[in-house]
């Protein structure tokens, strides 16, 4: 039997992966945490949370922390925009099957890079119930969308061989500097996550993230929002 949610948290790093969202809510109510606005509200019938984290692993881990512990979110979503590290298009959509944060490494000590001490992980594995309810959404809007690793890290990859080192160690789809962060606070706290990404930048990096990041993000938004009325 799928899961059921009763209020749903919503976190992209920049406002143009959040504020087509909050336009969509209704009944909506505002608190600053740790620096972070979040905004409480309804979309589609949900109740949801949405927040704008800021960039990087660490914004992004207070976000989903207080989503959790403050506003007792009980499925935590991070939507917006990655760079492809596959062979992946301009405004694909890549769901996350698992998320790993490749920056984690202790291997000098024996470790696998990726893994991370204590709970000795290196993946963390998405909700299938969000996942299912993502994959069916993408496929009614027409968009391109695929199953796989996204990879979170604190660097914008513009590098074309450290994107080969990511697809080849990692398996990654696309790389980003949230997802994996916000998997791993919710791991601890035994919520149910999911990551979408459409990709905002290729080969030209920089240059294609400058241009088509409000496209892409857009197309993120869209889809969140179609999830919501399924979920």
């Amino acid at each position: 039997m799928a899961r059921t949610f009763d209020k749903i948290g919503i976190i992209g790093a920049m406002s143009v992966e959040v504020d087509g969202l909050k336009k969509l809510m209704e009944n909506v109510s505002t608190e600053t945490v740790s620096g972070v606005k979040f905004y409480s509200g309804v979309i589609s019938g949900k109740n949801v949370v949405v927040a704008e984290c800021g960039v990087g692993k660490v914004f992004a881990a207070i976000c989903a922390e207080a989503m959790i512990i403050k506003f007792g979110v009980d499925a935590l979503i991070n939507t917006g925009v990655a760079g492809n590290v596959s062979d992946l298009k301009i405004k694909d959509i890549v769901i996350a099957k698992k998320v790993v944060q490749y920056d984690m490494d202790s291997s000098a000590l024996g470790d696998p890079v990726g893994m991370i001490s204590g709970i000795n992980k290196i993946y963390f594995e998405a909700d299938e119930t969000l996942i299912t309810v993502a994959k069916k959404t993408a496929a009614a809007l027409g968009y391109e969308a695929v199953y796989g690793v996204v990879a979170t890290g604190d660097k914008f990859v513009a590098d074309k061989d450290f994107k080969n080192y990511l697809n080849s160690s990692f398996g990654a789809s696309c790389a980003e500097m949230e997802g994996g962060s916000i998997g791993h606070v919710a791991y601890v706290n035994n919520v149910p996550f999911a990551v979408i990404r459409a990709i905002s930048d290729g080969d030209g990096a920089a240059m294609d993230f400058n241009k088509f990041c409000n496209v892409a993000a857009e197309r993120s938004v869209n889809l969140i929002a179609g999830m919501l009325k399924n979920l």
